[in-house]
């Protein structure tokens, strides 16, 4: 097993009552879910309290833990329902922790009196190694899950950093975004849905097109699919859990993960079992898989080549003629099978319940329907199905369960108010400050500031501290830790001592002993309500750069319940996504298009890839309302356009006008 008596939790996602029973079944040792409100996945069924109530009380009868989802960015609204929710999850569903996103929650479960642990999201984005002895020194925390762009390597690093009481959860399988997890604003960008809130309508899996080249899926990844690489981990024992993703995802598929990891942990050494695992993730339902970029000396981009990332279990084309379609599966299909005929974006997408079992090679003949009809060809997927093993071991547990449910108390919770806005966070001259890739740039115009990166301390030479600030990157990992450290320490042995952070957690790359340190939390950390900002004021900002997603009527209420200066960016290119993965058939700095004709272009800088759209983020016209209201700082990103990409002159207003869901 690795190391001696060393055995990580697996960790099954369940986004309903069929697929927590089902990962029970497949004998999950730990379960993950989420309520009806504040789930970063609002797609998924989800729990009410008494419901889940119920469910926690049987997995903790089998010896499993459960674990909850409050991982959403909190509006300043919602602050008191998710402590109310929190304070019945502690006192009446018992389950064995929380996981979580936004800094407020920090202060709710100090608030509420929460017992279960604290888990730090994936979306929370504590990506590099210093970064775990800060979080568990300064706020509650128990298990960090780490972001799934890390190498083995960078894995190793963390586990060496981690300190006791701290755990570490790896991602082994499920689906795999295009973006760094916690740095993808391109749903909420283009259509208000925010993926920070759980509610993203996955523009990356959508069809793009560059030039006169064929439209294809660019930015949509295959699954991560680790099996028998996961034994690697099974030598570090701060990797507490592998962790399943898919909570979108039916009960076959939760039993046959949990099934083959269990196979692959227990028995790594025993070849059948290992094929017998590969068998399961064969058969599981989800897409292709990919280890990405697990192993540095062998990585996989997964963005392929053919652009088939379609969820399921590819079944065969459609053939026949219109009103004649039909399909000869590969495979034996049983009554109640699920079907997904073509893609969400393609003519004629239709769901398709099987009503009776079919052998491999035989004719299911597709019923006819309004609207368009698939063209002959469109590729069918199994996507869901119910063995009848998988049902009866389902209904053996549905019989513990209580057929009538008392319900869970109300709570009578109430926010305690974060610490009263000082007078100097609402006063005093209100600046400007442009952010540019160059810091020489900048030192010859007005002063601002200018992103760094690491090792490029050189570039900062002959620069006045007093005029520019460095912004930290909005991610960085393991494997650049410590060449950032040391181009900050450089820095600050040359003055410097204003900076902006895109992380909370960059603030343990900085020593405690210089005089006049200022640090302000940038835009990307993330910060929308005055609990999260009360956080980042106890954790050591002087000010923060809210979050860009806020509308309006958030936006302007923040200054006075804020115990810190604010500012916000009002103008330039605020990025849709930012990425470890270059898309292999798109050339950079080159317009690419969606079909409704938003186009998009990307680089490399350092070693993220930035995607920006092709219109600027501008907010300049409310700026004298956001003065009124206390903000005491304007940011424009001044990201240099390639040649070639013409920046249309649209509203970029983000979610301003709108309002959050």
């Amino acid at each position: 097993m690795g190391v001696s008596g060393h055995k990580p939790l697996i960790l099954a996602p369940a986004g309903g009552r069929e697929s927590f029973l089902a990962a029970l079944a497949a004998g999950a040792e730990g379960i993950y879910c989420g309520l009806k409100a504040f789930s970063a996945r609002m797609e998924a069924r989800n729990f009410g309290p008494e419901e889940l109530r119920d469910l926690t009380a049987l997995a903790h009868g089998e010896g499993a833990r459960v674990f909850v989802t409050l991982n959403t960015l909190l509006a300043a609204s919602e602050l008191e329902p998710v402590g109310r929710l929190l304070e019945q999850l502690g006192r009446f569903v018992r389950p064995d922790g929380v996981i979580v996103q936004d800094l407020a929650l920090a202060a709710l479960v100090r608030q509420t009196g929460f017992a279960g642990e604290v888990h730090w999201s994936t979306l929370a984005n504590v990506s590099f190694s210093a970064a775990l002895g800060f979080l568990a020194a300064r706020l509650p925390a128990h298990a960090v899950v780490l972001p799934r762009e890390l190498t083995i390597e960078e894995i190793r690093l963390a586990a060496a950093a981690c300190p006791p009481g701290l755990k570490l959860e790896v991602f082994v399988h499920g689906a795999l975004c295009y973006g760094v997890s916690g740095r993808c604003y391109w749903s909420s960008y283009l259509g208000g849905k925010s993926g920070l809130r759980g509610r993203c309508v996955q523009p990356c899996r959508r069809l793009y097109r560059q030039g006169e080249g064929a439209a294809a899926r660019h930015f949509s990844c295959l699954d991560l699919e680790l099996e028998v690489l996961s034994k690697v981990l099974l030598r570090l024992p701060q990797v507490a859990a592998w962790k399943i993703e898919g909570r979108k995802k039916g009960p076959h598929y939760v039993h046959a993960t949990v099934s083959a990891y269990r196979l692959i942990r227990d028995h790594a050494g025993d070849r059948a079992a290992q094929r017998e695992a590969r068998r399961l993730l064969a058969l599981s339902l989800g897409r292709p898989g990919s280890h990405s970029l697990f192993l540095p000396q062998r990585p996989q981009n997964p963005l392929p080549a053919d652009g088939r990332t379609g969820s399921g279990l590819f079944l065969g084309p459609l053939k026949g003629a219109p009103g004649r379609l039909f399909l000869k599966p590969r495979i034996a299909l049983f009554p109640g099978d699920l079907l997904r005929v073509g893609f969400e974006d393609t003519p004629g997408h239709r769901i398709e319940r099987v009503g009776r079992a079919l052998p491999a090679g035989g004719r299911l003949v597709l019923a006819a329907e309004k609207g368009p009809a698939p063209p002959k060809g469109t590729p069918v997927f199994l996507i869901d199905r119910r063995e009848e093993g998988l049902k009866k071991a389902i209904g053996a547990r549905e019989e513990k369960l209580s057929r009538e449910s008392d319900p869970v108390p109300a709570s009578d919770f109430r926010i305690k108010p974060p610490r009263a806005a000082t007078a100097s966070s609402q006063q005093g001259k209100v600046r400007q400050e442009i952010v540019t890739r160059s810091p020489r740039a900048a030192a010859r115009g007005k002063g601002g500031g200018a992103w760094l990166e690491p090792g490029e301390a050189g570039l900062w030479e002959g620069i006045d501290p007093a005029r520019l600030r460095p912004w930290l990157p909005p991610v960085f990992f393991p494997a650049e830790e410590d060449r950032l450290r040391e181009t900050l320490q450089g820095l600050i042995e040359r003055g410097f001592r204003r900076f902006v952070l895109n992380a909370p957690w960059q603030a343990a790359l900085f020593p405690r002993e210089p005089a006049g340190l200022s640090l302000w939390a940038g835009p990307f950390c993330n910060l929308a309500n005055p609990l999260a900002l009360e956080m980042a004021a106890e954790l050591g900002f002087d000010g923060a750069i809210v979050s860009p997603e806020l509308p309006a009527a958030d936006a302007l209420r923040l200054p006075r319940r804020s115990p810190i200066p604010l500012g916000i960016v009002t103008a330039g290119l605020w990025p849709l996504c930012l990425s470890r993965l270059a898309p292999p058939r798109l050339f950079p700095q080159k317009a690419f298009r969606s079909p409704k004709g938003e186009e998009a272009w990307w680089v490399r800088r350092g070693g993220l890839v930035w995607v920006y759209p092709d219109w600027r983020l501008d907010l300049r016209a409310e700026e004298e309302r956001l003065r009124r209201a206390g903000y005491r700082l304007f940011v424009e990103l001044a990201e240099p356009v390639p040649v070639g990409v013409r920046l249309k002159a649209r509203p970029g207003r983000f979610n301003w006008d709108g309002s959050w869901p």
